[in-house]
Parts: structure tokens; C-alpha cells; sequence
């Protein structure tokens, strides 16, 4: 299979490395306005460079995927452009910067006969996969409360496009939308989101936000984002009826299993993870080129991502209306819960 990859920033890197070493793929090419950093890109590889889908198109024989991993505004046109080609897609998350565009984008890939792929990596991480499968084991009993954190410092890329909000909804639609689908995958759908952010209250480009969110089946999660620190790290709690699942990643064991101590037995008894010998960025793409060679229906499906869109959008929306909002309409929400 020929794959392109369109965006020579961090994401493009990590999709054209996976390509290279992927057995059965063949990168075929690089693409960016950029030309400089088109062929540095390119040249580690060892394919060619262009500065225009245009261009790889009419040079390159036939493209079967093409990963869009360029900034978000750019999503929507690169993804029908395309899919009006007849290639299939893997984008970058978010999928769009409104829901609108999002449900255009499924639905124009879905009359082309084409697969679009959206990259929710964190159900790759085996930390975040050992975590699902104990919390599925019932290990921890029912679940009954969450916690997230996910940080770092601001990203910077061309143009400084993240500075631009009306561009990339900051830190809750880039980069806590990895949670809000996480959480979702966890425990099914977001009945209520309610959120505050520190944006527009703080210097230059430091941001933290703080979610909560209320699942149909009773669960309350908190998502804390952060654009304040200097090195990333991610941490996870998820707290049952008989233990409490444990992520830290700044922590020797990332994965920790806590249960409740009987009578007759000690308490704290730690699972520490098993980290694999391919990145996540490979185990993503890889499993989405299985799922079009074997045309089979993908671990994080179009509209997963979409959900996950619908909850940071209507997370912004809290924050703008300082009101809780609710995804799904039941005739009885027993009051305001």
C-alpha cells in the first residue's frame, strides 16, 4: 500500500515513521507548504518531497491512505479533497474545529467508499490499554469516579496557529479531547459537561482547564488540561466500590492496581505495565491498515471522534455560558442532578 502524508510538523514525523517501518507500506511521500521541511523529512525516510497534495498526486502513481496531520482548520478541505479521490484517510484529532464540519466529513467519506481513521492514540498506550482491561475485568468493582490529567508545556507550530483559539479551541479540543474519548471508551456515553479555564484570565499562552463530566451510567470524571508545564506527563485515577486503578506517568510503575484489604490480607497490590516494543503511533496506524486490508471495523471508529468532539465543544460552551450542558435529552433528568 502507498501512504502520503501531508505535514512535516511533529504528528506528520510520527505517521511518516511508522509508514517507513511498516511492513507491506510504502511511504511515498512528503507533503508541505514548507518545501524546506518537506524534504528533511523526506530525506530521513528516504522518499520524496512536494509542497502541494496536487503535486504528490500527479507524480505518484496511485496513494491507497494519506495521513492529514496538518493543523486543524485544514482538516475539513484535505479530508474531501481526498476522499473525493478515493483514497482513504487517517486524520489527526481533532477531526474538525465544529461539529457541523465533522459530520460532513464522515458522511462525504462514507458516499465515497472510502475509511476515515481518526488518531485518539491513547487507546494505543499500553498504560491506558492495561487500565481498560483491568477496570473490564471488575477488579475494582463498579466503577464510580474519575480523574484525568493531561499536560505540558504550549505547542508551538507554524504560523503559532495554537495562539489562535477561534482556530484551535485551545487545550480542551486539542489536547483533553484524548481524555474525553478515553473516558468515553471506559464508561459509554457523557450525559452532563460542565468546565472553567483559566484563558482569558492569564499572560500569554498558559491555560488550564478543569471538566467535569457526568456519564449516563452515574460515573463523575474529572479532566484536568494544562499548558503550564515544561514537561509533558499524563495521570489517571479511577476509583471503584472494591480498588482504585492507578497512572502516573511521571511514576516508576505507570499502572498501578489497588484493591480494598480484607481482614486477612494486605492492601496495595501494584501492576506495573509492560512497555512495548513499538510506539504507539505504530500500533495506531498499523491496526488502521489492518482494518482496511482486512476491511474490518477499527478499535476508535469516525464517531468516536465525533463524540469526543461533541463533549470539548460542549465544554467551550460551559465556559462561555458558565452552565452545565447536557448531550442527551432524556424526558427525565431528575431535576438538576
Amino acid at each position: 500500500m502507498n501512504a502520503l502524508v501531508l505535514g512535516a510538523g511533529t504528528m506528520g514525523n510520527a505517521h511518516s515513521a511508522a509508514y517507513a517501518k511498516m511492513e507491506g507500506v510504502r511511504l511515498c511521500g512528503i507533503v508541505d507548504v514548507n518545501e524546506e521541511k518537506a524534504k528533511q523529512l523526506a530525506d530521513r525516510y528516504g522518499t520524496q518531497a512536494f509542497t502541494s497534495y496536487q503535486e504528490a498526486k500527479q507524480q505518484i502513481a496511485a496513494i491507497d491512505v494519506v495521513s492529514v496531520c496538518l493543523p486543524t482548520p485544514l482538516h475539513k478541505e484535505m479530508v474531501m479533497q481526498v476522499a473525493e479521490d478515493k483514497s482513504h484517510i487517517v486524520c489527526e484529532k481533532p477531526l474538525a474545529r465544529h461539529l457541523d464540519d465533522a459530520r460532513e466529513m464522515i458522511q462525504y467519506c462514507q458516499q465515497q467508499g472510502v475509511r476515515l481513521f481518526v488518531g485518539h492514540v491513547v487507546r494505543f498506550f499500553p498504560e491506558y490499554v492495561q487500565a481498560k482491561q483491568v477496570l473490564d475485568t471488575e477488579k475494582i468493582g463498579q466503577p464510580v469516579i474519575a480523574r484525568t490529567t493531561r499536560g505540558g508545556a504550549f505547542p508551538r507550530a507554524s504560523n503559532d496557529w495554537y495562539a489562535n483559539f477561534i482556530k484551535s479551541g485551545g487545550v480542551i479540543l486539542d489536547t483533553v479531547i484524548h481524555d474525553f474519548d478515553f473516558l468515553r471508551w471506559c464508561f459509554g456515553d457523557v450525559e452532563r459537561v460542565y468546565a472553567k479555564t483559566s484563558r482569558g484570565r492569564t499572560a500569554g499562552s498558559i491555560e488550564y482547564a478543569l471538566i467535569t463530566l457526568r456519564f449516563e451510567n452515574g460515573v463523575i470524571a474529572h479532566v484536568e488540561g494544562t499548558w503550564a508545564h515544561q514537561t509533558f506527563h499524563t495521570k489517571l485515577e479511577i476509583a471503584g466500590k472494591d480498588g482504585i486503578i492507578q497512572h502516573d506517568s511521571s511514576a516508576v510503575n505507570p499502572v498501578v492496581l489497588e484493591k480494598k484489604a480484607q481482614a486477612n490480607e494486605a492492601a496495595g497490590v501494584a501492576v506495573p505495565s509492560s512497555p512495548s516494543k513499538d510506539n504507539p503511533y505504530f500500533l495506531e496506524i498499523e491496526h488502521f491498515i489492518e482494518c482496511i486490508k482486512e476491511d474490518k471495523e477499527p478499535i476508535v471508529t469516525a464517531e468516536d471522534a465525533y463524540k469526543a468532539m461533541e463533549i470539548a465543544l460542549a465544554a467551550l460552551e460551559s465556559i462561555e455560558t458558565r452552565k452545565p450542558v447536557y448531550l442527551t435529552h432524556s424526558t427525565d433528568l431528575e431535576g438538576v442532578r
